[in-house]
């Protein structure tokens, strides 16, 4: 047996002005032929479940690319035929199933639905290939993507500690339908509901309602996987928004009533999957009563793991003003602040002219740097290796990173955007995060899968940037229309 196994991932911020080429799929990691499957096996991806699956199923395994890149605007044409065209290539020669490690909110230059049409690809190269898919909880589930594979499944978790588990289960569905042992069917829908990315983390409601119900589901007597999207509604395409696919061992009706109950709760809860906002200033003024640290400020407007510019300024130049101390920030992206800062030494101060660099037109806003005074504390290469729950074992590439020192303040700078979700970001650098009062983080609910265990409060605290969850900022011109709440639905 010859399985094809493949990750394509990327979630496209149709808002974002920082371009998806294939060097930042290069600047992640990523990986061509066997070196895929060197970069990845034994990691916590649903591309080393499948392989695991795959190797104990006495399989060949053929690994034509590893692919993924922080969330940014929409993929090259280059890019995304690059990356398909080497999955393509190798369905033409010939496997007997495929497993695809894919996002599900990717829009590209060739088409808005960039799974979808990578897996309608493969089907008129090999109409009746067995393929299983795993997909982010961000996904934006389309009809191309449930028509065009054979079993399905997204995260229970966000953070997305579970992706291995999720592989390691879909995948063992569709060995088990090859083999006879079962007979899948899907059953999907979505709803008129664009909910916010910040009201998605799966302890809190109302995510953790759906996820319960996904669970308990699953449970049921012939139910092979259950998922909630919350889907990613910065992707201004047709099928943004919120959705649910069931797969059953051959019981359609059963799929679909299981799939009707999980959407009407969803639409239920349609006003709690969406965020609130309080002033920047007063959030940081509150912030400044709070002693026990560290206190987790969360930067979510420019959050580069939604595909943001994570260079706004807006809410250091705020904690600055406010005098907040023992401040640890991660982090500003300004590959030109790292050169300045490793022309002049470490230990040596510098006055910077520090991020700001990008303007982003979609919410008309442009970059305002930030001048500010300091001593550069470290010097790194940005590399270093995830130890914590999400992204086991995957080495990241900052690129040339720096720390500057501002006396209230360490700012970690880098070269390559980078969400941070782990404390690497910081430990790498030689900063304990640990110890500090404060941690500025430029994320929105990733950064639990590191700082949660260290954390004492976090507070969201509403700066500017593409990832902002106010929606008057943001023109949205292709998603399905009406929508909740862009518009003001009266249907209960």
């Amino acid at each position: 047996m010859r399985i094809l196994i493949a990750m394509m991932k990327h979630e496209t911020n149709t808002f974002s002005p920082i371009v998806a080429d294939w060097k930042r799929f290069q600047d992640w990691g990523a990986h061509l032929g066997e070196d895929a499957l060197k970069a990845y096996e034994g990691t916590g991806m649903p591309f080393a479940a499948y392989v695991k699956l795959a190797r104990d199923a006495g399989a060949e395994i053929v690994t034509p690319v590893a692919a993924e890149a922080m969330p940014s605007g929409p993929v090259t044409r280059e890019a995304y035929e690059l990356m398909s065209n080497a999955i393509l290539d190798e369905v033409r020669k010939g496997v007997d199933a495929a497993m695809l490690d894919l996002h599900g909110a990717m829009v590209s230059e060739v088409t808005d639905d960039g799974e979808g049409t990578l897996l309608e690809r493969i089907r008129e190269i090999a109409p009746d290939l067995p393929i299983a898919v795993t997909l982010d909880l961000h996904c934006n589930l389309t009809a191309k993507m449930v028509d065009n594979c054979t079993v399905l499944i997204g995260y229970k978790t966000y953070p997305h500690v579970d992706m291995y588990e999720v592989g390691m289960q879909i995948g063992q569905a569709l060995l088990d339908g090859m083999a006879g042992k079962i007979n899948p069917v899907m059953s999907w829908g979505n709803a008129p509901l664009l909910s916010q990315t910040l009201r998605q983390g799966t302890d809190d409601e109302p995510m953790a309602t759906l996820i319960r119900l996904c669970r308990e589901a699953e449970q049921e007597t012939g139910v092979i996987a259950a998922t909630a999207f919350g889907g990613f509604a910065l992707a201004d395409m047709r099928d943004a928004g919120n959705s649910v696919i069931i797969v059953t061992d051959g019981d359609k009706a059963k799929a679909d009533e299981i799939r009707d109950r999980i959407l009407a709760r969803i639409w239920e809860l349609k006003d709690d999957f969406i965020y609130q906002h309080t002033p920047l200033a007063e959030q940081v003024a509150k912030a400044k009563t709070m002693t026990d640290g560290p206190i987790l400020l969360l930067d979510h407007a420019d959050n580069c793991g939604s595909g943001a510019t994570q260079d706004v300024m807006t809410v250091i130049e705020e904690v600055l003003r406010q005098g907040l101390e023992d401040v640890a920030v991660a982090a500003v992206w300004d590959p030109a602040a790292v050169q300045e800062m490793q022309k002049a030494g470490v230990g040596n101060k510098v006055t910077l002219k520090l991020g700001g660099k990008t303007d982003m037109p979609s919410i008309g806003e442009v970059g305002e740097p930030l001048t500010v005074t300091g001593v550069v504390k470290t010097l790194t290469n940005g590399e270093w290796i995830v130890r914590g729950p999400m992204y086991t074992g995957v080495k990241v590439f900052m690129g040339p990173t720096a720390v500057l020192d501002t006396g209230n303040m360490e700012i970690v700078i880098v070269s390559n955007h980078h969400e941070p979700w782990d404390t690497g970001v910081f430990t790498s650098v030689g900063i304990q995060p640990e110890y500090k009062r404060y941690l500025i983080l430029k994320s929105r609910i990733h950064y639990r899968a590191g700082f949660a265990p260290i954390g004492k409060a976090t507070l969201t605290l509403d700066g500017k940037g593409v990832t902002t969850s106010d929606n008057r900022l943001l023109r949205y011109e292709k998603v399905r229309r009406p929508v909740y709440p862009l518009d003001l639905l009266n249907r209960e």
